[in-house]
C-alpha cells in the first residue's frame, strides 16, 4: 500500500514539473515574440522609446537594462506596456516601475 502512495505522488509531482516547464517555455516564446533565440536592437528601440523624455540618458539607461533582460521594448515613447509583460512588471527595489 505505501509503495502504491509514493508512486502515485511521484507521478503527479512529475506531471506538475512537466506543466511548470511549459509554462515557462511558452512564457518566453510570448516575451520574445515566437523566436527565443532572436535578440532586437536594444539601442535603437530605446532610442525611439526615448526621443521625447526629459531626461533621455537617464531613460535610455533603464530602458536598455530592462531590454537586455526582457528582450523587448514597448513601441511607442510611452504606455503600450501589455505588449511586453516582463519590461511591464520589472520594479526598483522602492516598488516603483523601472522601465520607461
Amino acid at each position: 500500500m505505501a509503495i502504491s502512495k509514493a508512486l502515485i505522488a511521484s507521478i503527479l509531482i512529475s506531471i506538475l514539473v512537466f506543466h511548470l516547464v511549459e509554462a515557462d517555455q511558452l512564457v518566453n516564446t510570448d516575451a520574445t515574440k515566437g523566436s527565443p533565440s532572436k535578440k532586437i536592437d536594444c539601442g535603437a528601440a530605446c532610442s525611439a522609446r526615448c526621443q521625447l523624455s526629459s531626461r533621455p540618458n537617464l531613460c535610455k539607461r533603464a530602458c536598455g537594462t530592462c531590454c537586455a533582460r526582457c528582450n523587448c521594448v514597448p513601441p511607442g515613447t510611452s504606455g503600450n506596456r501589455d505588449v511586453c509583460p516582463c519590461y511591464a512588471t520589472m520594479t526598483t527595489h522602492g516598488g516603483q516601475l523601472k522601465c520607461p
